[in-house]
């Protein structure tokens, strides 16, 4: 059986080769390739890319991407620690090095001193790079210290967050699609009073919500309100100087006042959230729109069947709607992302071939590769066309392929070809991403403040201060003397020294 599965390997493999040698460069006998050593993520306890064909499978990355490639795998838990000690040795530093989260202040530090290469003048090229280059250049600013672009994102969905509610709850009640943060009241108001699931009982509200306080900054970008920071006047300031902010605060609060969110929801664990939406009890999910999407799928699941409130023959729906008034909120549009080294890859070739790799591991062919495996082996594709996981039962296939998706940027993000079968709700919500990525709101001083000295030592300090006085104002706690008072603290004990910081650098960055 294993030679069978092996030719079929090899057959696949070849395939994958071929592809490469017409992806737009020569290809070249491994001697004559440029060796490209990536320090990467394990998450797999050492047995990363291991098994019988693992071998296979790196080579037809090697021969694809026309390089040499040797992988260093480091724990997930010591990343942190092994990444500092590696740009204390520049000249042995990994070509291609892998950081976890946003960019912080010991990264923009020695970005400053030419620690890595700038991609401005690389990464822009479509012709060599068809798929870096399609990088999103808001996101692209928020990796760039001093003009330089410092690095290449690993891409997440930049229009993750948004409103969505109940779909059959909206039909009883006969409200059309909300489009206006009026709209938006008028639902929560007759989700709460308005019986909306014809039980005759006063047994339900709008708006779910915990003490996690994501909702609120998603609902304060549809009154104006920025992402963390804002441009105001030809500089950076906080959202809560704005003062949009004091409206979109005054608006939850009347939400709250008037019982169309629970009375407890700032002593509500975050673990519960969602529950309400799924138990009846709420109709508006104001979060991640794969949240949403969960709850739907809590409610077509045969365990969880939750009857529709119109037709009790259907279940239940959710509306993965995302922006209002045109506005939500931008996540950071990565979750880590990858450095090239200046005293590595010293030479326009090596950072070429570096490039090159990143870019070719964003085709199809390769994303099957290292996030599927082989076909035949690892995955086949039904009647539909849709692909379907051979080795999910079976570690030992699937470690030979595994974590080598850690090397993806992905870069742009698609819809692989074959992929799993798609659904009605898994669908609703890739055309929410997709909506709302026009919409969204990023924070623009994000690489500043991982400049800030003082942001760096005290921001978790200052953005409690605010959080707080954010909650106590609108559960009637502090009125807004309280609110202002609490602000003045924010500036006095280090707000202003991180205004100050964040506007050298971003006064810098204009001229």
């Amino acid at each position: 059986m294993k030679r069978k599965v092996k030719r079929m390997l090899s057959a696949a493999l070849a395939s994958a080769m071929a592809l490469g040698a017409m992806a737009g460069s020569t290809s070249f006998a491994s001697e004559d390739r440029v060796t490209v050593t990536f320090q990467t993520i394990d998450f797999y306890a050492g047995s990363c890319n291991t098994g019988d064909y693992a071998e296979e499978i790196l080579t037809a990355i090697e021969d694809y991407c026309n390089v040499n490639l040797e992988i260093e795998w480091v724990l997930s838990d010591v990343l942190e620690e092994r990444t500092s000690l590696t740009l204390a040795s520049p000249s042995t530093m990994p070509m291609v090095m892998t950081w976890s989260g946003s960019i912080t202040g010991n990264v923009v530090s020695v970005a400053k001193d030419g620690a890595f290469v700038d991609l401005n003048d690389y990464i822009w090229d479509s012709e060599k790079y068809p798929n870096l280059s399609q990088m999103n250049e808001s996101v692209a600013e928020t990796l760039t210290v001093d003009g330089m672009l410092i690095a290449i994102p690993r891409t997440r969905d930049i229009g993750r967050y948004g409103f969505t509610y109940r779909q059959d709850w909206a039909d009883a009640l006969g409200l059309d699609e909300p489009e206006t943060i009026e709209d938006v009241y008028e639902m929560l108001y007759a989700f709460t009073y308005n019986d909306p699931d014809g039980n005759g009982v006063d047994d339900t509200y709008g708006m779910e919500m915990t003490s996690y306080t994501g909702p609120f900054d998603i609902i304060q970008t549809w009154f104006g309100v920025g992402n963390g920071w804002a441009e105001v006047d030809g500089q950076l300031v906080p959202v809560h100087m704005q003062e949009e902010y004091m409206e979109a605060l005054d608006w939850i609060k009347k939400c709250y006042d008037e019982g169309l969110m629970p009375a407890d929801w700032a002593v509500r664990s975050t673990d519960t959230w969602s529950n309400g939406v799924k138990t009846g009890e709420s109709g508006v999910y104001i979060d991640v729109m794969d949240g949403g999407r969960r709850i739907w799928d809590y409610f077509v699941a045969e365990e969880t069947y939750t009857p529709s409130v119109v037709n009790p023959d259907e279940p239940a729906s959710m509306n993965l709607l995302g922006a209002i008034n045109g506005k939500t909120l931008a996540t950071s549009g990565y979750n880590g992302y990858f450095t090239i080294s200046a005293t590595t890859c010293d030479t326009p070739e090596k950072v070429e071939a570096v490039l090159t790799l990143l870019d070719r591991l964003n085709d199809n062919e390769m994303r099957l590769l290292v996030e599927y495996g082989i076909e035949g082996v690892n995955w086949e594709t039904d009647e539909d066309g849709n692909l379907v996981d051979l080795d999910t039962e079976d570690t030992t296939l699937a470690a030979n392929y595994a974590g080598l998706n850690q090397m993806l940027a992905y870069i742009p993000r698609y819809t692989l070809d074959p992929a799993p079968a798609s659904n009605e709700r898994t669908d609703a919500q890739q055309a929410a991403y997709d909506e709302n990525e026009v919409y969204a709101v990023f924070n623009p001083a994000l690489s500043y403040l991982a400049n800030s000295a003082t942001y760096s030592e005290l921001g978790a300090t200052l953005d409690d201060i605010i959080s707080q006085a954010r909650t106590q104002y609108i559960c009637g706690e502090i009125d807004k003397d309280g609110l202002q008072a609490a602000w003045d603290k924010w500036l006095s004990q280090g707000g202003q020294a991180v205004i100050d910081e964040v506007n050298e650098q971003y006064l810098a960055n204009q001229e």
